[in-house]
């Protein structure tokens, strides 16, 4: 039986300081926060589902004024505790965050300097401030990631972002393809091949490596399917196994779901997730979820369109090596 790393994601809430072009929650002022009392219950029975790592999402989690607590009080419990943030507040939360026992920070970096990264994500300030939030956070011993959304309005900074990103000590960097309700056109694939490949066959010894699979696709059909479809690379047939590892808690709406990307398509393609709560009592390997999950392991690979390069690695890397470090995800 392998090793697993099983992961639980938690939108903690739905607001946000960005602006962010392509994100729903652009400066969202929604109320709703997922309680510590919430989270409390929540944690034993992540206990007994065998997750070891927890992960905040939002909107913007730094805005969660409770935020530093619910670290803490998933970090007593015995999990290891990540978040994702556009990294405006990170500066000056970096050390109470690491002192409550944050294990992984993730920052949300678009371009490779604040010219570009603050127009796309209409934010004065958020380029400057996450890469300081993300040099505190590794000098606190916090391991440091980038997540990049990665479209025909940047591709060709990635070499540039590549480099900036190596000597800042980040030692994660995940390149997902721009996802709108729209195709998404590049007026010439072979540039983006010409451009991006060579950050990915970088020298790991020298330079950071995007994690997972290329976001245009790591073979000819894939490639061919992302540029003439928009259709994101997927897990590899036969099955999806981030379905076995991941459980994806939407807090507003008391959903779970098996994947990270899914909430933000539900219903498109399968099940819409599963009741994060029955008659009041939370659960989270139910027979509900299981049947959720099971769709999309088997069905993932071919209905999927919007999966992520790390999640389609992870799961291609489960198959042929039998586990993967943690982190992957």
């Amino acid at each position: 039986m392998r090793e697993r790393h099983r992961y639980l994601f938690v939108r903690i809430l739905e607001a946000c300081n960005a602006d962010c072009f392509m994100c729903d929650f652009a400066l969202s002022r929604d109320t709703f926060r997922f309680s510590r009392e919430d989270f409390e219950d929540l944690l034993p029975k992540a206990r007994d589902a065998g997750v070891a790592y927890v992960r905040f999402t939002g909107g913007e989690p730094l805005m969660h004024p409770d935020v530093v607590e619910l670290v803490r009080s998933g970090t007593a419990a015995g999990m290891r505790m990540s978040l994702i943030t556009n990294g405006s507040m990170l500066p000056r939360m970096a050390e109470s965050l690491a002192e409550a026992g944050l294990a992984q920070v993730i920052v949300s970096l678009d371009g490779a300097s604040a010219e570009t990264h603050d127009v796309y994500r209409r934010s004065p300030g958020m380029f400057d401030n996450g890469l300081r939030g993300l040099r505190a956070a590794a000098d606190l011993g916090v391991l440091p990631r980038v997540n990049t959304v990665v479209g025909p309005h940047n591709y060709a900074e990635m070499p540039l972002l590549q480099e900036v990103l190596t000597r800042a000590g980040v030692r994660q960097w995940e390149l997902s393809a721009l996802k709108l309700d729209r195709s998404i056109t590049y007026p010439d694939p072979d540039d983006v091949r010409r451009v991006c490949d060579r950050v990915y066959d970088a020298d790991p010894n020298s330079s950071l490596v995007p994690m997972g699979k290329r976001f245009y696709g790591d073979d000819p059909e894939e490639q061919a399917r992302y540029f003439a479809e928009s259709v994101t690379p997927r897990a590899s047939l036969p099955q999806c196994h981030v379905t076995d590892d991941v459980i994806y808690i939407d807090g507003k709406y008391g959903r779970m779901y098996a994947c990270s990307c899914i909430p933000h398509r539900e219903g498109e393609d399968g099940p819409g997730g599963a009741p994060l709560r029955q008659a009041g009592v939370i659960g989270l390997d139910t027979p509900a979820f299981r049947e959720h999950a099971d769709f999309y392991r088997e069905r993932g690979p071919l209905v999927c369109n919007g999966c992520s390069t790390t999640a389609a690695g992870y799961s291609d890397d489960v198959a042929r090596l039998g586990s993967v470090s943690p982190w992957q995800y």
